[in-house]
C-alpha cells in the first residue's frame, strides 16, 4: 500500500517566538518510491565550520532557536534539520510508517543529497541515536562529535521475566497517565531496570491518540505553580490537549495541526531498542564494532539532572576511542532538553571543541 504523506500548512508555523529562521527543503524518497520532504535550518557564514544540530522526539528545530545565535556569531554554520514527522519536514501518516532503520535512511539520504562534510556533530535524545547512525554510515563527513542526554542502545541480554513483563504490559495494561508516566520517567535512574520505566513512555505516547505534546514540553521547560499544574493535567484528563496554552507550548504544538499528523512522536519511543527483542538489535551492534575503533574527537556534554539519561556518558567514555584526552563538561541544570534550559552552555561546548582542534 502507497505510503500517505502528510504536510503541516505553512500558516500553522506563522508568529512562532525566536523563531525568524528561513526554511530549507531537500526531496527524498521512501522505500516506495513517494516523494519526502525533509527540512532543515541554515544559519550562519556559508564558509564557516559546519555544526549539524538534530533534536529528538517530540520536538523539532525550534529546540535550536537560542543555541543558533551563539554559534552563528562565533562564526560557525548551523545546520539544524526537523526528522521525518517532526517540525517542517513531511509526516508519514502511520504510525507503522516508523521505525529506527527508516529515520536512519531517511536522513542519510537527506545528508548526501546537501553534500555536507567537515561536520562537528551535536545531538541529544533522539537526534543522538540517529545521527550517531549517520556517523557509522557516513564517517567521511565528520570531524567532531558532541553528543548529550542521549545514547546507542544495545541490550542483547535481559533479566529473566524482563521482556515478558515489559511485553505484557504493553500489550494489555491501560494507557498509563501524563502523571503515571512523568513518574515513572522520574525514577528511571534508581532501583529496577530502566527498560521498565521507560515503557510507561513508550506505551502513553502509542496509546495517546492527541498526545499533548506542547503541554508536556511546557509542564517540563517552563512548569508552572503546583495549583496550575493540577488544573492544567486535570483539564488534559478531561480531553483538553493543550490548556491555557504558553508560547512555547504552542510552539511545540505547531507542527501538528490535528492528531493524525503525530504518528512520528507516537511511534519513536517504541523503536528504541531497549531489549533482546528489540528491532535493529544487530545494526546497534555493528555500530558500538564502530565506534569501539572511533578515534576522532568524542565529547561527552550530559546534564547533571536529566533522569533519564544520567550517567549514559559512562558507556561512551569507556569504549570510544576518541573520548580521550577531552574536557568532558557536565551542563549545569541543563534538564533532558539542554538546548532550552542551557544554551549558552551548550554553544559554548561546540565552540571550545571546535576551536581546540
Amino acid at each position: 500500500m502507497t505510503m500517505e504523506i502528510l504536510r503541516t500548512p505553512d500558516a500553522c508555523f506563522e508568529g512562532l517566538k525566536d523563531y525568524p529562521f528561513a526554511p530549507n527543503y531537500t526531496t527524498i524518497e521512501t522505500h516506495d518510491g513517494n516523494p519526502l520532504r525533509v527540512h532543515h535550518l541554515d544559519e550562519g557564514p556559508a564558509e564557516g565550520p559546519i555544526v549539524l544540530c538534530m533534536h529528538g522526539q517530540p520536538v523539532w528545530s525550534y529546540l535550536y532557536r537560542h543555541v543558533i545565535p551563539y554559534l552563528t556569531q562565533a562564526g560557525l554554520r548551523v545546520i539544524a534539520p526537523d526528522l521525518v514527522g517532526y517540525g517542517k519536514s513531511d509526516k508519514p501518516a502511520a504510525r507503522e510508517d516508523y521505525s529506527y532503520e527508516r529515520q536512519v535512511d531517511w536522513m542519510g539520504q537527506w545528508l548526501k543529497a546537501n553534500d555536507f562534510s567537515g561536520i562537528t556533530f551535536f545531538g541529544q535524545d533522539w537526534g543522538g541515536l540517529v545521527g550517531l547512525r549517520l556517523i557509522v554510515n557516513h564517517p567521511e563527513r565528520f570531524d567532531r562529535v558532541v553528543i548529550s542526554n542521549t545514547g546507542l542502545p544495545y541490550n542483547p541480554e535481559a533479566p529473566d521475566g524482563l521482556v515478558s513483563d515489559i511485553e505484557d504490559f504493553r500489550a494489555n495494561q491501560p494507557t498509563p497517565s501524563l502523571m503515571a508516566m512523568s513518574r515513572a520517567l522520574s525514577k528511571m535512574g534508581s532501583g529496577d531496570h530502566p527498560a521498565r520505566k521507560f515503557a510507561y513512555w513508550q506505551k502513553w505516547c502509542w496509546e495517546t491518540v492527541d498526545l499533548p505534546i506542547g503541554l508536556a514540553m511546557s509542564l517540563s521547560i517552563q512548569p508552572p505553580s503546583l495549583p496550575v499544574q493540577v488544573l492544567k493535567v486535570f483539564l488534559n484528563a478531561l480531553g483538553a490537549t493543550s490548556p491555557f496554552a504558553t508560547p512555547l507550548a504552542k510552539a511545540y504544538d505547531a507542527p501538528f495541526p490535528e492528531p493524525r499528523y503525530k504518528m512520528g512522536p507516537r511511534a519513536m519511543p517504541s523503536h528504541v531498542p531497549t531489549l533482546p527483542t528489540s528491532a535493529s538489535l544487530e545494526e546497534q551492534r555493528k555500530a558500538w564494532e564502530f565506534f569501539k575503533t572511533f578515534e576522532k574527537p568524542f565529547l561527552c556534554a550530559f546534564a547533571d539532572n536529566d533522569p533519564v539519561t544520567r550517567a549514559g556518558e559512562a558507556e561512551f567514555m569507556a569504549k570510544v576511542p576518541g573520548t580521550k584526552d577531552l574536557p568532558h563538561t557536565t551542563i549545569k541544570g541543563g534538564g533532558h532538553f539542554v538546548q532550552e534550559n542551557a544554551p549558552d552552555q551548550v554553544a559554548q561546548i561546540i565552540i571550545d571543541l571546535i576551536k581546540r582542534l
